[in-house]
């Protein structure tokens, strides 16, 4: 009865106990999800993963949930998925603001960026003795902004004078005053060549810091007044009426700051004395933007135009005046963050303090890597970690971890706990749950903030522990485990950033006693120092790391002259933070990831090599550069110890590199080599140079080597000795075109700038090996390399062009020919190698030799005109054996009509391999066997004979075997053996007698006489007298072979018979050397007088 009475009752209690099991197994869900608030709402697409949290944070806390998670802010979308995703959201019931994350806007927390650490000028009291004079030069100012924090004295209200600059032409130039009202305002006047701005509210009289700037123009004068970065006034017309009005500021005044100049540089009074404090005083010659004051209200200098920057070291100081060191309150230069209205599809920007949702982005195999591991994980280091601590530090899951604050003691201990964890080896092997774990307790770690009253001593322990883990979990036998993490992380080089971080916070630790803070565990290394660069002699600060192997050691350095660079731009302290990584997990991953991978196709194979693969086979080694919590660029110099590649048959080529986390974001960034470049490369080291300053390596190519080192020496030997014998041989020929005065013509023009350029390049060729070890000389090796094979293949060209203008008819002159040659052959060699050096300066020579860099687009300046060349150049012989052909079938036509088959066939044979063999040398044809040789070692052999020997065998073809050549040299030897008939004691010319009276003509006829008679007539030669002068007798007519230019047949004219017999010679010299035995009726020589008075045989 009872029960009965209570079942709806006892079904209403079990329900209200189901209840209340859900809510509470919904509530343990949300918060494994989420510290507070509701369970975030996943939504997948075919490429991300969006987690929607809707518990309202921050910007910066909303960013580091995500990261924490090893996922991102949301981007903000592009314009063509803006409607898409927002639909996407509104299908899962989200709607309202969420935070954005901008890709080139890096936001800065503002308490993290508050602290700014300058000298403070103290002025106590309104006297007129005390002030302060800046020691720099003004130049004339056409348009000025002045910007300070004041601290203005709140006991006066009087007239006060901030700063006043007066030159010998007008006292009051330019200058600003001001006062407190009634109402408890400060109120400024600008004063400018003697003109006076109103007095106009600025700040609260309050006793606290503010920062002002004010500005002038000469255009208009129009002037401005800000305070705490609003502009408070802003008027036009200051100085600007009258006909010459405006003017500049005149330069090359006296600046004071406290006192109003009444006189130049003095006479000062005390009522119009500034008192209170001033600090951080700028000026620049011109006008800053809104946004530009903003910054510098944020602590930031802008260099541009800056005419006085705040240092002690440019102040004359007055010595009741107290100078004291301060840290100001700075805000962030970003206050507003990007906003997604998610119903609208808009964005707008709201304060980043305010509270609002976010959406966390995956890449979608990062987010189920991540949730494979979470569900393979043994949970064995969390629990050896929290059964320690008595106390939760890592948490069971990624996605329990919290994103408050931890302080400075918790953070120590939950490291100290950890590092004695994995340093006793309870977990021999992390797997992926348990390296995630620890990556995010070192994000937290890294996000700590330094309050008042923590113990610096505490921080540098922090540091010590936080080095030791990292060590730690870099060990070789956690490589796998950081593979198989590397999406989600994304990439090996995660870990560097996190100790960029932690270094960061070390930077408190520097004081002027103590400028360096150095710790080292294992592999794993940082170093924090101050740089001074006021001091008066600067040397370059190297960090040099001593590798657990023994003898090993790796440095980085700014060099000297980029610290005196530093200091020119008014730069008087920096802070470095100096990392190193030596070899183990990190670069195994780096070498096998995709990550991994070089921005720039470096993978070239050169020198009987096949490229195998790049991997890191140096320490990562980092430098950074800090200003006012500013990074700066800098250069650097570092050197790097090598990893032994114990690799049969290979060859291993260093490359300097850089992480760029730019590139390839969703990766986690790759290696570049841009700015950076091979100073100097060993078999155990390689020193590099950057114009930048980030995290560096030294990348290994590896090579396969396609041939022996015998077979290497081979070739380099063939080719010594081939070049040797080219060389000499194409300089016998350049003297032999110069000295044997062979008929000038286009053709041997063209030759004898072919040799030159050739032999010049074969001689540096020869000796390029001995500069490779001086890096200017090697330079400059190279660009004359470059220069004069390049000039070598042009000249190749204009053989080229110069056969097929001889082949088919060209309408030009034969000077613009010549002009146009010239330009070629040279000029455009000087264009190629000009644009190559001013655009590749840095990447121009080879880091193993005296030549073009194979493995940058440098080669290509080279490769690209030669196989142009070359295409030419088949083409244009192709043509003249063609017509070479057609010539030689018609002339066996009509000479030998019934010559045999065998005949005519060995003639069209000789036909097409006499013009190929004649014109391989000097058309480059011999270079096309480059393209074989990957094919085998014969080809390299063939490829280095023939173009080794390639001037050996233009000296044989166009100087031995060449008729022009041959027939001046017979002309030289005719000439002597007839001039060594005068050579008698006493000469008598025996055709001196009355009846000779005619002239003889030798050599060539008179251009009359040769235009007189048709071409195809054998012409008679001309007669020229034969007279006696003084003792040298007369002149004797000899046999001359004149050889015209190729355009028409040469035509063989004679004086006399060229083939006199040695008998008839020595009956000549006997009738020259004996008078008495001369007879003109000797039946040898019959001499009858033609119709021009000439004498025939």
């Amino acid at each position: 009865m009872f029960r009965r009475d209570l079942r709806p009752d006892s079904w209403f209690f079990s329900f209200l106990v189901g209840l209340s099991r859900s809510l509470l197994a919904f509530a343990v869900l949300a918060k494994n999800q989420t510290s507070k608030g509701f369970a975030p709402v996943i939504i997948e697409t075919p490429r991300h993963t969006y987690e929607y949290v809707a518990t309202a944070l921050d910007w910066w806390q909303a960013d580091r949930y995500c990261e924490q998670r090893f996922a991102q802010l949301l981007f903000e979308p592009q314009d063509t998925e803006q409607g898409s995703f927002s639909k996407l959201l509104q299908s899962h019931h989200i709607t309202g603001s969420v935070w954005l994350k901008e890709k080139d806007t890096v936001l800065h927390k503002t308490k993290r960026r508050r602290g700014h650490t300058v000298p403070v000028l103290v002025f106590r009291d309104k006297t007129d003795t005390k002030y302060v004079k800046v020691l720099s030069d003004f130049p004339a100012l056409p348009a000025v902004t002045a910007c300070a924090h004041l601290q203005w004295d709140t006991r006066t209200q009087e007239i006060a004078t901030i700063f006043s600059y007066a030159v010998p032409a007008f006292i009051n130039e330019f200058q600003l005053r001001g006062f407190v009202d009634e109402e408890g305002f400060v109120r400024f006047a600008l004063i400018v060549h003697g003109h006076h701005s109103p007095y106009l509210p600025v700040f609260r009289a309050d006793g606290q810091w503010h920062h002002f700037c004010i500005t002038w123009q000469q255009e208009n004068g129009t002037w401005a007044i800000y305070a705490d970065g609003k502009r408070r006034a802003s008027a036009s017309g200051l100085c600007s009426a009258g006909p010459s009005a405006p003017q500049a500021i005149f330069g090359q005044g006296t600046f004071i700051i406290g006192q109003d100049q009444d006189s130049l540089g003095g006479t000062f009074r005390a009522k119009e004395s500034f008192s209170g404090n001033i600090t951080d005083l700028h000026i620049w010659q011109r006008v800053l933007s809104t946004e530009q004051i903003e910054k510098v209200r944020s602590c930031w200098v802008i260099e541009q135009d800056l005419v006085f920057g705040w240092s002690s070291n440019a102040l004359e100081v007055e010595s009741t005046i107290q100078a004291v060191t301060t840290q100001l309150l700075c805000p962030g230069p970003v206050e507003e963050c990007r906003v997604l209205e998610v119903g609208s599809s808009g964005f707008s920007y709201a304060s980043c303090l305010q509270t609002l949702p976010f959406i966390c982005l995956y890449s979608k195999d990062a987010y189920w890597q991540l949730k494979r591991a979470q569900l393979e994980s043994s949970h064995s280091l969390a629990s050896c970690v929290n059964t320690l601590a008595v106390r939760t530090v890592i948490p069971d899951s990624v996605f329990t971890s919290d994103v408050q604050d931890m302080n400075l003691s918790v953070a120590l201990d939950a490291l100290d706990i950890l590092a004695t964890v994995l340093r006793e080896g309870e977990v021999p092997v992390l797997d992926p749950s348990d390296l995630l774990a620890v990556l995010q307790l070192l994000k937290q770690v890294s996000h700590v903030e330094i309050q008042e009253g923590d113990e610096l001593e505490m921080l540098e322990q922090l540091g010590q522990y936080y080095m030791e883990v990292t060590e730690l979990i870099l060990e070789e036998q956690n490589t796998g485990t950081w593979s198989s993490v590397s999406q989600v992380i994304r990439g090996p080089m995660a870990v560097v950033e996190l100790c960029d971080r932690m270094l960061s916070l070390l930077v408190p630790l520097l004081t002027p006693e103590r400028t360096k803070i150095t710790i080292q565990h294992g592999n794993v290394g940082v170093e924090v120092r101050e740089l001074e660069l006021s001091e008066q002699e600067l040397s370059g600060e190297a960090y040099v790391v001593q590798s657990p192997e023994k003898d090993r050691h790796d440095f980085i350095e700014v060099p000297v002259e980029e610290m005196q660079r530093l200091k020119s731009r008014g730069l008087h302290r920096v802070t470095v933070k100096n990392m190193w990584f030596g070899y183990g997990s990190l670069q195994r991953c780096l070498s096998s990831s995709s990550t991994g991978a070089v921005s720039q196709d470096t993978a070239a194979s050169d020198r009987g090599q096949k490229y195998l693969s790049t991997t890191v086979g140096t320490a990562v080694i980092s430098s950074t550069l800090l200003s006012d919590y500013q990074e700066i660029s800098a250069s650097v110099r570092y050197r790097l110890q090598h990893r032994a590649q114990d690799l049969p048959n290979t060859l291993v080529g260093p490359i300097c590199a850089f992480w760029n986390f730019s590139l390839s974001p969703d990766a986690g960034g790759m290696w570049s080599t841009a700015g950076c470049s091979v100073v100097m490369s060993l078999p155990d080291s390689t020193a590099c140079f950057c114009n930048h300053t980030t995290n560096f390596a030294v990348l290994l190519q590896v090579y396969e080597m396609e041939r022996t080192t015998k077979e290497e020496l081979t070739l380099q030997t063939l080719t010594f000795i081939g070049c040797g014998i080219s060389f000499c041989a194409l300089i016998v020929t350049f003297i032999l075109f110069l000295v044997v005065r062979v008929p000038k013509s286009e053709r041997t023009t063209v030759h004898k700038n072919l040799i030159f350029a050739l032999a010049a390049g074969e001689a540096l060729l020869m000796f390029s090996e001995l500069a490779k070890t001086n890096q200017v000389l090697c330079f400059m090796v190279t660009a004359c390399l470059h220069l004069f094979f390049m000039a070598a293949f042009s000249w190749m060209l204009v053989e080229g062009l110069l056969l097929w203008s001889k082949v088919v008819a060209v309408n030009m002159s034969e000077d613009r020919r010549m002009k146009f040659y010239y330009v070629t052959g040279w000029g455009l060699p000087v264009l190629i190698v000009g644009v190559t050096l001013a655009t590749s300066f840095n990447k121009y020579v080879a880091a193993n030799h005296c030549w073009l860099n194979v493995q940058t687009n440098v080669i290509w300046a080279f490769v690209g005109p030669v196989l142009f060349i070359l295409a030419v150049n088949t083409f244009v012989l192709l043509r003249v054996v063609m017509v070479t052909v057609a010539s030689a079938r018609r002339r066996s036509k009509m000479l030998t009509p019934n010559s045999s088959l065998e005949n005519q066939i060995g003639a069209q044979i000789w036909a097409t391999a006499k013009p190929v063999l004649v014109l391989l040398p000097v058309l480059g044809l011999t270079w096309v066997c480059g393209v074989l040789v990957h094919l085998g070692i014969v080809w390299a052999y063939v490829f280095t004979v023939l173009n080794s020997l390639q001037g050996l065998y233009i000296f044989l073809v166009y100087a031995i075997y060449n008729s022009e050549v041959r027939n001046a040299i017979q002309r030289m030897k005719d000439k002597k053996k007839a001039l060594s008939f005068t050579n008698c004691s006493h000469p008598i010319n025996y055709l001196s007698s009355p009846r000779n009276t005619t002239s003889w003509e030798t050599g060539k006829l008179s251009p009359a006489a040769e235009s007189a008679l048709p071409s195809p007539v054998q012409k008679e030669p001309p007669v020229k007298n034969i007279t006696n002068k003084g003792n040298f007798g007369a002149r004797i007519p000899i046999g001359i072979s004149s050889i015209m230019s190729p355009e028409r047949p040469a035509i063989e004219l004679t004086a006399f018979k060229c083939s006199v017999s040695k008998q008839g010679i020595l009956r000549l010299f006997s009738r020259r050397c004996h008078p008495e035995a001369v007879q003109l009726s000797s039946p040898h020589w019959t001499h009858e007088k033609g119709r021009n008075g000439g004498i025939q045989e």
